[in-house]
């Protein structure tokens, strides 16, 4: 037997919910943990060879898997490397993601220090193109090898072959298609200081102007202060982060479908409030997803039954901790109806669903 096809840990009708942050969904038919690169390798191309459906976790923080669970291979990426070249870095896949964030902090280097406390794995960030209090992935990867299912090699895509948009990403829009393996990073050397900071937020706590200079280590001090006040960063005791963070992305609208926008926000709240507006790029605005569950009526604590909304933040739906993920499901598609009711906008949801949509 070919012993390079052997996974390091197998498990069958193996649950699947607490590899996820929501604490949600059935079982997988078979769950393969793999620990490197040639061990992810071998256990896709063996799905694909056979016809077997195949699902990536990783940090499990995007993901809402149906209550049937998952009738095929889950694979778990629990790969581990971390490698720091001067201002180059390194991650394995299966890295976390904030403890690597307070690695390269430790090192005195700048570029992700405020994506710190974000849950979830290195591989899943240029899937998404994470960001977070001004600063975005996209800006600091130079490099994402990956395993391409298409011609079944390993390819290595530069920074301008990804695609990168707001939270999204050539690997989201092929999500069948490539398995994150590594990802590289060139950061700053700006003797301890973090990048310039641009959240507004995070300069107001800081006690800054947007634009200066702070030690990294204040920066991201700073930003998990911010995450955590609002039920951002993982604990286990606390119910509101049983959730996959912000549920919803932040509307991006037409020069036309924003002025129906404040349309509908004039009638709804009166000429005296405007919405939170964002230039967006080729005549685009982006307003606040947060704003407009919070100014449809779903304030924090929303909900009376197992899955609610945050007491701390509108734009995360959390697991109580007696949750299915249908009673997830359902808050959701309220949240996206009364939106739609009250203002015209269609929310789109963040996490990756699996088995289920709303």
């Amino acid at each position: 037997m070919d012993r390079t096809l052997v996974p390091v840990q197998e498990l069958h009708d193996a649950p699947l919910a607490p590899l996820t942050t929501f604490r949600l969904g059935g079982p997988a038919t078979r769950l393969v943990a793999a620990t490197t690169d040639d061990e992810v390798v071998a256990t896709v191309r063996e799905a694909d060879a056979s016809g077997t459906p195949l699902l990536i976790i990783g940090g499990g923080s995007n993901l809402v898997i149906g209550d049937k669970g998952f009738d095929g291979t889950a694979l778990r990426i629990a790969t581990s490397g971390f490698a720091l070249d001067g201002t180059r870095l390194e991650l394995a896949a299966g890295e976390t993601w904030t403890d690597a964030v307070a690695r390269t902090v430790e090192a005195g280097l700048g570029g992700i220090e405020c994506l710190a406390g974000i849950p979830g794995s290195a591989g899943a960030t240029p899937i998404q193109n994470v960001g977070a209090y001004g600063q975005e992935v996209s800006t600091t990867i130079t490099e994402v090898v990956a395993y391409d299912r298409r011609s079944g090699e390993t390819v290595v895509l530069p920074n301008a072959a990804c695609g990168f948009s707001y939270r999204n990403s050539r690997f989201k829009q092929e999500p069948d298609r490539y398995v994150v393996l590594r990802v590289r990073f060139e950061l700053e050397d700006a003797d301890g200081l973090s990048a310039p900071v641009k959240y507004a937020e995070t300069a107001r706590a800081l006690g800054i102007e947007v634009g200066d200079r702070v030690p990294a280590a204040a920066a991201r001090e700073t930003v998990l202060a911010l995450r955590a006040g609002k039920g951002m960063v993982l604990d286990a005791d606390d119910h509101d982060t049983w959730s996959a963070g912000s549920f919803f992305t932040n509307p991006i609208l037409t020069a036309a479908e924003y002025e129906t926008f404040l349309a509908r926000v004039r009638d709804r709240l009166g000429d005296g409030v405007a919405p939170p507006a964002y230039p967006a790029g080729d005549g685009h605005t982006k307003t606040s997803a947060a704003w407009l569950i919070d100014k449809a009526g779903f304030t924090k604590g929303y909900g009376s039954g197992p899955a609610r909304i945050s007491t701390k933040h509108t734009l995360a739906l959390t697991n109580r901790g007696q949750a299915t993920t249908e009673d997830l499901l359902a808050l959701a598609r309220e949240v996206v109806d009364g939106v739609r009711d009250a203002f015209g906008v269609t929310l789109v949801n963040e996490p990756v669903t699996v088995g289920v949509s709303l």
